[in-house]
């Protein structure tokens, strides 16, 4: 059932929208007091980290890693320990997808429009040949 539920494979392009809503996240829920200073620059640094692994290639998937939430998440407390739990108070995972996925379509957009408007120049410079 586990295997059937998990979507680590497909949503896994999407860390990098995971790695900065997470990062905004805490930093409006250190302004309102639910973490303090000291924890909010531990669980950036920690996302920093991760960032750098997904960027390098060099993170490492688990079994256990449902989707892209719980393996970002996992590798947190792995690398910051409890604090990193902290992360998602008051934070539904609803809204987290939510988040991840605008930010993702986003990026995913700003992309198709570069391809198309450079696939639009090669397309004019051709009919003017």
């Amino acid at each position: 059932m586990e295997k059937f539920n998990a979507s680590i494979h497909y949503d896994k392009r999407m860390w990098k929208a995971d790695i900065m809503g997470s990062q905004a996240y805490v930093k409006t829920i250190q302004k309102v007091g639910l973490v303090n200073e000291a924890e909010m620059n531990l669980i950036l640094d920690g996302l920093e980290k991760i960032s750098l692994e997904w960027s390098a290639g060099e993170f490492k998937l688990k079994p256990e890693d449902e989707d892209i939430h719980t393996a970002n998440e996992r590798r947190l407390k792995e690398l910051i320990g409890p604090v990193g739990g902290k992360l998602h108070t008051g934070r539904s995972r609803n809204d987290q997808v939510a988040t991840d996925m605008r930010l993702w379509l986003r990026d995913a957009l700003d992309e198709l429009k570069g391809n198309i408007t450079g696939f639009l120049r090669v397309m004019i410079d051709r009919a003017r040949e």
